[in-house]
């Protein structure tokens, strides 16, 4: 388990995955009716399978939890639905013996995840946007930072916001990122280790 704090007060636990890039290839390797193989795929292979989002990156599970969160930060990340499951505790009254009227937005919740990797993906570019506001992007970085901590270097590489995912800012009100040079350079870093069209 791997801890990290954020300067809201929120813990992240990370539990990890229960499933491994070997068990990713092994998909891949079922699709182009290839036997199973050996060995862990290169860097290389992974940042490509994650560029390209094929169905079998969904084989990459991660379970974490946020302690302290609060409950409108929750109410943001619990908005996606797709890959990821949320678990978080209730502020029903008869289970906490506190008023739920007098409950503040800013309460604190724990709110514990499991999603794939195509989650992950698609989560980072609206959570990451500059758009989004700055507790859910300081919550869910704490997530993206815990994947680079725990041996998921590639997957963490390619959680960017949209604008660096598409290569322009889709959104009605741009922050002006997408002008900058280091936007420039967050869209040549993501598409680092993708082969050229042949």
């Amino acid at each position: 388990m791997w801890y990290a704090f954020g300067i809201m007060g929120t813990t992240l636990e990370f539990y990890g995955t229960r499933s491994t890039w070997r068990d990713v290839a092994d998909a891949a390797r079922t699709t182009i009716n290839r036997e199973a193989g050996a060995g862990e795929p290169s860097a290389a292979w992974k940042k490509r399978m994650l560029l390209a989002e094929h169905s079998p990156i969904r084989q990459l599970v991660f379970r974490w939890k946020w302690v302290g969160l609060k409950s409108w930060v929750s109410v943001h990340l619990v908005r996606h639905k797709f890959g990821i499951d949320h678990f978080v505790s209730t502020q029903r009254s008869d289970r906490t013996g506190v008023d739920r009227n007098a409950s503040r937005q800013d309460a604190p919740v724990t709110h514990e995840c499991i999603a794939n990797a195509q989650a992950i993906l698609s989560i980072s570019r609206k959570r990451l946007c500059r758009q989004a506001s700055p507790e859910t992007r300081e919550a869910w970085g704490m997530v993206v930072e815990a994947l680079r901590a725990n041996g998921q270097p590639e997957l963490a590489a390619c959680c960017v916001p949209e604008c660096v995912y598409r290569g322009f800012c889709p959104e009605f009100k741009c922050c002006g990122f997408a002008k900058t040079p280091a936007f420039e350079a967050a869209v040549a870093a993501y598409r680092g280790g993708a082969r050229p069209n042949e």
